[in-house]
């Protein structure tokens, strides 16, 4: 993964109920192509077969570009159907279990919302974190109260792998986030939502 201090990494959740203009292929496509380095899949409602039908094509769409593909918490689906990585939650298989199934070459990103939790997953093997949300965001009101930027620098600074924000990022505030010590960052809204996401991936990837 990309250290604090090179070019920040990106990482595109989908939804693809948000996909108005396109649909979540071509927006995966696009990011790729865009220069996007961390793709997940985020498809809760798809059963089974139509969400390893869905991994399958994206594989398919983003080979050859730098893009990694990542499925949201089945480790199942994301082995079997070509992906690079699954990405787990704290309601998911724990980052241990998922590491012992899956080797050390799998790429695993864990989901975090206090130093407790981001220590935990980093000690049982995640490659790196995304902590928030940062700011209020309407998909992670569940999760409390947002961090602010400080409480994200300091639990960033505890932390050895590399520490996505996430959160109500937007092109405007990034360059805060990534001052208070994010490696990246990782939205929805943000990518889905840009009509063209090539100028914003140049634009975010030149901030630091």
């Amino acid at each position: 993964m990309t250290a604090l201090g090179n070019p920040p990494i990106l990482y595109l959740i989908t939804d693809r109920s948000l996909c108005l203009s396109r649909s979540v292929l071509d927006l995966i496509a696009e990011a790729a192509r865009a220069g996007v380095d961390l793709i997940q899949i985020r498809e809760k409602d798809l059963p089974t077969r139509e969400l390893c039908a869905l991994v399958e094509e994206a594989a398919a769409r983003i080979a050859g570009t730098p893009a990694r593909l990542l499925v949201n918490d089945r480790v199942d689906v994301a082995v079997t159907c070509g992906a690079h990585g699954v990405h787990l939650t704290t309601r998911s298989l724990p980052v241990a279990v998922a590491r012992e199934l899956v080797g050390p070459d799998f790429l695993i990103g864990a989901s975090t919302h206090s130093l407790q939790e981001a220590r935990q997953a980093e000690a049982e093997g995640a490659d790196f974190l995304v902590l928030g949300p940062v700011f209020e965001t309407p998909s992670k009101m569940s999760y409390g109260p947002p961090l602010g930027l400080e409480a994200f620098a300091r639990i960033a600074a505890m932390i050895r792998l590399p520490v996505l924000a996430i959160g109500g990022i937007t092109p405007g505030n990034a360059p805060q986030v990534l001052a208070h010590r994010a490696a990246g960052v990782a939205a929805i809204r943000m990518f889905v939502e840009a009509e063209q996401l090539a100028p914003l991936v140049a634009q975010l990837k030149g901030l630091r």
